[in-house]
């Protein structure tokens, strides 16, 4: 059984969760607490970040010191709705064209 360290409260139902690292280097919140019905394995690596991976065909047993654990959006009661993306990344402008601007007189 993990310990209470880095359990916070999810923004949206107030659950228990914790932050973890996937193999692709995103965050993913998961359940705080092992679940038999999840498809993460949970670890603590060396340097003591959390990280899952999902258990798959090839690895669908835990490893060493992994525990079941369940994506949290799974089971989140009040899931925030997802924002649209803006189309153009902030802080970008067009290139600027010489005589493209009309000043006034």
């Amino acid at each position: 059984m993990p310990s209470d360290h880095g359990v916070v409260l999810c923004d949206g139902c107030l659950a228990r969760i914790r932050w973890a690292i996937t193999a692709h280097g995103k965050r993913q919140a998961i359940n705080a607490d092992p679940s038999p019905e999840g498809n993460l394995a949970a670890y603590t690596d060396h340097t003591g970040t959390l990280r899952v991976r999902v258990l798959t065909g090839e690895r669908d047993r835990l490893e060493g010191a992994e525990w079941q654990a369940m994506p949290h959006v799974a089971t989140c009661a009040s899931p925030r709705p997802r924002l649209p993306r803006p189309a153009s990344r902030p802080g970008r402008r067009a290139p600027h064209r010489p005589g493209s601007w009309r000043w006034a007189r």
